[in-house]
């Protein structure tokens, strides 16, 4: 099981700041992200943001980076400032 976090709009749209998920043969963030997506709406919307950030256990991560029972993973959309 690892936590999800959505930062920013995407918890707007997703609809809640957290849950929890179990990996079963997921090795990897792509994977979670594939998983993820195909539950359709809401989540079908991590898909369509450009640039997506995500972090595992609080280190930036990207599609290969592997996981694992009681990891935290983080989605957030990149932010710009002014």
């Amino acid at each position: 099981m690892i936590r999800i976090l959505y930062f920013a709009y995407l918890r707007e749209k997703i609809g809640f700041p957290e849950e929890r998920f179990e990996l079963s043969d997921i090795a990897d963030l792509a994977g979670l992200l594939r998983a993820l997506t195909a539950r359709g709406e809401p989540w079908a919307q991590l898909a369509q943001v450009r640039n997506l950030r995500c972090a595992v256990n609080q280190e930036m991560a990207f599609p290969g980076t592997p996981l694992k029972d009681g990891d935290e993973v983080a989605f957030f959309p990149p932010v710009t400032g002014g």
